[in-house]
């Protein structure tokens, strides 16, 4: 009956790692000045392409990859404690099953942090990508390229002044 119940926990708590990351950007972009919305539409598609390309990886696969290797290792040191602490294999068995538990909820964690990481680079090429073709980045300022302002001139003397 343990067992059954361990092997409930552990594939509950593996399905609970496989939580889906946006396929996408999760950043907010705009159309540049007097840019029209398909052109716009256009540079966006582009940009997906080249921050996907530029991650090398989907975020969802890392965070498959991460929780799996976390679990087995759980599992195994599981495994390992289980001997030390009994004398069957009952007790590997036990073992095994709650490192397999501990192992994948530490590792539904550490698969999360991976995808968030490969979610932060994605964006960051997006972004870098769709600023380059002049589109808008809320909360960053775009270069203007109308000159400076010429400085003003000081103000005239006081009446009465003469210079020394």
């Amino acid at each position: 009956m343990m067992n059954k119940t361990v092997i409930a926990l552990a594939l509950l708590a593996t399905l609970s790692a496989c939580a889906t990351k946006p396929s996408g950007p999760s950043v907010a972009v705009m159309p540049g000045a007097g840019k029209p919305f398909e052109v716009f539409k256009f540079e966006d598609y582009e940009c997906r392409q080249y921050a996907e390309s530029s991650t090398n990886m989907n975020a969802n696969d890392t965070a498959a990859r991460d929780t799996a290797k976390t679990a087995a290792i759980g599992a195994a040191i599981g495994a390992v404690a289980g001997v030390l602490m009994g004398d069957s294999g009952r007790s590997a068995a036990t073992g095994a099953g709650i490192g397999l538990v501990g192992g994948t909820l530490a590792g539904t964690g550490a698969g999360s942090k991976s995808s968030d990481d490969v979610q932060r680079r994605y964006d960051i090429a997006y972004q870098q990508c769709m600023y380059s073709k002049g589109n808008q980045i809320p909360g960053y300022r775009t270069q203007s390229h109308t000159p400076a302002p010429a400085p003003m001139n000081p103000p005239p003397p006081p009446p009465g002044y003469t210079p020394r």
